[in-house]
Order: structure tokens, then sequence, then C-alpha cells
């Protein structure tokens, strides 16, 4: 990443978009330009409809951010000390946020446009599709094969997945108010 410059605050426009999805599961939304990489962790968690349960980093090039590890032997740039401008700041760039190393969840997060800091609010989801995959389902794959499972009541694990998920789950379910309303209590 090159050296810190002087940067406007502004407001970005982004799409996070959960790779590999199909349909796409995703969310628009607006977040400030100079919000930190841990603080945008949380509004993504809310945002998609994590539950934080798991690490996670980002991936710009060859360049990874999280939370520093000293029993890990890679280098971890601290999330704390980075801000979204020092990832995107023209439209189209774009980097990975990725959740849950072993279910290995990627959202491909895209800088849309920038918006003068005039907007009422900021995070907020602003539109979306689809309801975010149960946490621990098994990645791409393991959400494929659990909708497989729950909509065909004669698939032989049917009953324990819906009952896993707590009695149903509508997959193209997705309540942006809701949504908004969590993101307005985070405490950034």
């Amino acid at each position: 990443m090159a050296k810190r410059k002087k940067v406007s605050k502004l407001l970005y426009q982004i799409k996070v978009t959960l790779t590999g999805s199909k349909p796409p599961i995703w969310r628009r939304l607006i977040v400030k330009n100079n919000i930190r990489l841990d603080q945008l962790h949380s509004v993504l968690q809310v945002s998609m409809g994590w539950f934080d349960c798991h690490l996670h980093q980002y991936i710009l090039g060859n360049s990874y951010i999280g939370i520093p590890d000293p029993d890990f032997e890679m280098d971890v740039i601290d999330e704390r000390k980075i801000y979204l401008y020092d990832l995107v700041s023209n439209p189209k760039d774009n980097f990975t946020y990725e959740y849950d190393f072993g279910d290995g969840w990627n959202h491909k997060i895209v800088l849309e446009k920038t918006l003068p800091l005039d907007f009422s609010e900021s995070p907020i989801v602003i539109k979306g599709k689809k309801a975010c995959p149960p946490e621990d389902c098994g990645g791409i794959w393991g959400y494929s094969d659990f909708l497989e499972a729950i909509q065909n009541p004669k698939h032989e694990e049917h009953e324990s997945m819906l009952e896993w998920v707590g009695g149903e789950f509508d997959p193209d379910e997705l309540d942006i108010k809701l949504i908004n309303s969590h993101l307005k209590n985070l405490k950034l």
C-alpha cells in the first residue's frame, strides 16, 4: 500500500457481493471513506447478516489486512490503522473481504462512486438481494446443499437442516430496514 496521503472526507457507495453466490447475494452501502477497516468489518457483518463468530481479513493484491497474531507466521497489516480510502479511491477499485477461513466466505467489495459528505446517514444499506447464508453451513458449496435439503421435503436431511436453522429459512428474504436499524446501533 502507498504512503498515506491527505484525503478529503467523502462518502463511498460500495457494493459487497458474496463471491460465487448464484443468484448473487449482495448489498449496496453508503459508508464514510475514512472508516477504519476494523469498523468496516462490523458494518459488513451487520449488512450481510453474519454474527462475527469467525476470523476475517481483507486482501488487496498481495497484502493481507486484519488482526495481527504473533502465533501466525503470515505478515498481516493491522486493520485498526488502515482506512477504507487507503484501499480504494476511484470507481471500480476493489478488494476482497474474507470471513470465516474454514467456510471461506469471500466478498468482493467494489467502490461504485463517491458522494459529497451531505448524505444524512452513514453507514446505511440502500439496496441488496437475497438472505445471507447461515453461519457454519460449509461455504458456498455447503450453502447450495443446505438449500437443496430445506427445499425438498423428501431430502434425507430436510428435517435436520430445518431444525438446525431454527425451523425456517427464506433465501430471498432481505429486511433492509432491520439491517439499517442495527447499523444505527453500531458504536463506530
